[in-house]
């Protein structure tokens, strides 16, 4: 598969998922993401997920024998334009919401959800009508992955 590799200043932007069962996380983030399995570097600790179009971020997963503890302090936004019908799709993958309800903020509103490993992500969705981009929004707090999601309204 032909790949267009993400880059940053000095090689390749990926982003590793660590997992405690490498074949149930290959499912569910392949699944979620719309990636194919490319394998690994040893085929038992870790996995690449590609995107199957060769345009994307390659995933790793890592098998570790770590428990998770406490709040990611790094995790994946996963964009839409309909919060509630991807919500239904992710969770039918196995994942687990974590928010009793949307969280709302500069008319953003996302879900906070957790894979099958507890690794928590959120599903956001942009406001519905043109307005400033978040890039664009006044607060020191607000950057370009949306506003800034406070740890008064948000979980992970």
């Amino acid at each position: 598969m032909s790949r267009t590799q993400h880059r940053y200043a000095r090689g390749d932007l990926v982003v590793v998922v660590d997992c405690a069962d490498l074949e149930r996380a290959a499912r569910f983030w392949a699944g979620v993401l719309g990636y194919a399995s490319a394998g690994g570097a040893d085929g038992t600790r870790y996995r690449s997920l590609l995107p199957a179009d060769g345009l994307g971020i390659e995933v790793p997963l890592q098998l570790t024998d770590d428990a998770k503890h406490g709040k990611n302090r790094v995790h994946l936004d996963l964009r839409t334009r309909d919060l509630d019908a991807e919500v239904r799709r992710v969770t039918a993958l196995g994942a687990t919401v974590l928010t009793s309800s949307p969280v709302g903020e500069h008319g953003w509103a996302w879900q906070v959800l957790a894979d099958p490993d507890g690794n928590e992500f959120c599903v956001l969705q942009p406001p519905r009508t043109t307005g400033p981009s978040p890039t664009e929004l006044e607060g020191p707090q607000s950057t370009a992955a949306g506003p800034a999601k406070t740890s008064a309204t948000r979980s992970a």
